[in-house]
C-alpha cells in the first residue's frame, strides 16, 4: 500500500497538510482489507472510528421494520463514519458496510481529537469532511421531501455519476425513498 498515494488523495480532494501532521497521521492510521459485504459497524455498536476508503465503496444504512434503508454512500477517497457514535458517544444508529472488496484506512476518535488540537490544517480537514457530509445529507432530505421520483434520480446521477456501476439498484431505490419497481419505471420511461 502506497501511503504517499493515500495522502495525496486526501490533500488533493480536501486540504493540504504540513509534513509533521502527515507524519503524525501516518503513525496513527491503520489500514485494513475488507471483503465484499463485510459490516464495519453494526447498529447499536459503539464505534469511535472514521473510515477513509482507499479502494472500494461503502454505505451507511438503517434496518427498520424488516427494511434495509441506505442513507449514505461513500466512494474511493471519501470518508464514512457512524456519525452519532463517533461524535456523541452513543450507540450507532447505522450499519456501515463495504459493497465491494475494499481497502480502508481507519482513524480513531482519539487521534482525530489530538491531531485537531495540534494542527489547524487537520482540524480544517475534519471540518471540510463534516461540512461536505452535512450538505450531502441536506440535499438528500430536500430531494426526498420536495422532488419527484424522476428529479430525485436525476439529482443522484449528477451527484454520483458512476453510482450505477458500484451500487446495487435495491440500495439506490431505498436511498431515494422509493420502491425498486418505481426506480425501474424512472430509469425506463415510456416513449
Amino acid at each position: 500500500m502506497n501511503l504517499q498515494k493515500i495522502l495525496q488523495s486526501i490533500q488533493s480532494r480536501y486540504t493540504s497538510l504540513p509534513d509533521d501532521c502527515i507524519e503524525a497521521l501516518l503513525t496513527n492510521l491503520t489500514i485494513h482489507t475488507h471483503p465484499k459485504n463485510e459490516i464495519l459497524v453494526k447498529e447499536g455498536q459503539y464505534s469511535k472510528k472514521v473510515f477513509f476508503l482507499i479502494e472500494g465503496t461503502a454505505r451507511a444504512y438503517y434496518y427498520k421494520n424488516e427494511k434495509d434503508i441506505s442513507d449514505w454512500f461513500a466512494f474511493e477517497e471519501e470518508f464514512i463514519s457512524p456519525i452519532v457514535s463517533f461524535f456523541s458517544d452513543k450507540p450507532s444508529a447505522h450499519y456501515i458496510q463495504v459493497l465491494e472488496n475494499s481497502i480502508v484506512g481507519e482513524i480513531s476518535h482519539e487521534t482525530v481529537e489530538q491531531l485537531s488540537k495540534k494542527y489547524h490544517a487537520f482540524e480544517k480537514l475534519m471540518r471540510i469532511v463534516v461540512t461536505e457530509t452535512m450538505l450531502r445529507q441536506q440535499r438528500r432530505i430536500s430531494s426526498i421531501l420536495f422532488h419527484s421520483a424522476q428529479e430525485k434520480y436525476a439529482q443522484l446521477l449528477v451527484e454520483y455519476p458512476n453510482i450505477l456501476e458500484k451500487i446495487p439498484l435495491t440500495h439506490i431505490a431505498s436511498h431515494l425513498g422509493m420502491t425498486l419497481e418505481t426506480l425501474s419505471r424512472v430509469r425506463r420511461p415510456k416513449a
